[in-house]
């Protein structure tokens, strides 16, 4: 039996329990099974249903979309005292998608069809820029993010250390074994597939090559706190701090990497911070390092790098399911703290130790200068990283 994901659900009780009230989209990176959950939905569902994909259409074929609903309207009729679902796939694709589904949506508003939506879509930014001018008030949104530590162990019987090195890609994991192939699959099916197809096909980039190498260079740095002005000196391609922190949100929205910002109820300061680099997937720091599993396991340093990154990743993940919570770093002089947690109106303050030794010097400062509800360590003395990795972190407040 497939795996079945939580989201999947609460999208069954809205689709099948409640009345047609919104169109329901399914956000997400590439590869975590957005597909898998709809299709799982669906073979549950007592109504017929029609799935298709604008994967492979033209841009600018705007009757696509008009067509396929057409389509779905035609086979409802037959079978008017029942719902008919019409799911699309990598909605995004289409120009001007937003405008064309509000229009088939109001149309079977206007006429009483009973035909309910789930739109499904790997880019963030272009989903929500779309969402919120056009179908305000006609959506209800879930983002499927990387799977977690608990979930890969329950899928496929990870082991902690195997999570944080392997990561969480569903389909990637079969390959294990031959890491040199697994690594491939990761760089060239997942990461230059999300770069190319999610952010350069839609969004403008003016120097694509700029993105890549800043990608490569921030995933290699991830856990690691570097100004854009240093950053500029290890890329040769010219650009400046603005086109590079634009360009760090971009693969930040496409589930990538992003750029954690200082913890400063100052945000002005916390704007003008250096970024902490964070890999949303740790799977993503290892297909482009040249470890392996058993090599990394012997570099404490290394190992304490990828285990703060699996933290990272964790957070950030959940972080991107709960608007209201949000996550930064601290440092002042020699002080710092990994992990800033802030939700509602509470402060929690994380910091990562996964061997047994290390100063906690940055906890004391940052308790004695902001006063946080908590400061936990993550680590041999205090809750286990593996445990962490399985935590719900609203739970910590």
């Amino acid at each position: 039996m497939t795996y079945q994901r939580t989201e999947k659900a609460g999208l069954l009780k809205r689709l099948k329990d409640e009345p047609r009230r919104f169109i329901q989209v399914i956000y997400g990176p590439r590869q975590v099974g957005k597909t898998t959950l709809v299709r799982q939905v669906m073979e549950d569902l007592d109504f017929p249903h029609l799935s298709v994909a604008a994967d492979a259409v033209p841009a600018g074929d705007g009757m696509w979309i008009a067509m396929h609903w057409e389509t779905v309207r035609i086979r409802q009729q037959q079978q008017a005292d029942k719902p008919f679902l019409l799911v699309i796939d990598e909605v995004q694709k289409i120009n001007n998608w937003s405008e064309q589904v509000k229009a088939e949506w109001d149309k079977d508003t206007a006429d009483g069809r009973d035909i309910r939506v789930v739109l499904l879509g790997s880019s963030r930014l272009m989903l929500q820029q779309e969402l919120t001018e056009s179908l305000a008030g006609r959506f209800e949104s879930t983002y499927l993010g990387h799977w977690s530590y608990k979930e890969m162990k329950d899928a496929f019987g990870l082991t902690a250390e195997e999570f944080v090195w392997f990561g969480g890609y569903p389909g990637a994991i079969t390959l294990k074994e031959d890491e040199d192939r697994w690594k491939s699959y990761v760089r060239d099916a997942l990461l230059e597939t999300s770069i190319s197809k999610d952010i350069l096909m839609l969004t403008r980039v003016d120097k694509p090559a700029l993105m890549k190498r800043l990608f490569e260079l921030g995933s290699a740095y991830s856990g690691q706190i570097l100004s854009y002005t240093k950053i500029m000196g290890q890329l040769t391609e010219a650009g400046n701090t603005t086109t590079l922190a634009n360009y760090l949100e971009l693969l930040h929205d496409a589930g990538l990497l992003g750029g954690i910002e200082k913890y400063s109820p100052n945000m002005i300061r916390k704007r003008a911070s250096s970024p902490k680099f964070q890999v949303h997937n740790t799977a993503i720091m290892s297909a482009i390092s040249s470890e392996s599993l058993d090599t990394i396991l012997k570099n404490q340093e290394a190992w304490g790098r990828w285990v703060e990154s699996a933290v990272g990743a964790h957070l950030i993940n959940q972080a991107f399911k709960n608007k209201k919570l949000t996550i930064h770093y601290w440092r002042e002089g020699n002080d710092e703290v990994d992990f800033v947690v802030a939700y509602k109106n509470q402060v929690i303050a994380l910091e990562v130790k996964s061997g047994k030794t290390g100063k906690l010097s940055g906890l004391g400062a940052f308790d004695e200068k902001f006063k946080p509800a908590k400061s936990l360590l993550i680590g041999e003395t205090g809750i286990q990283w593996q445990e962490f990795l399985q935590m719900d972190v609203l739970d910590l407040f």
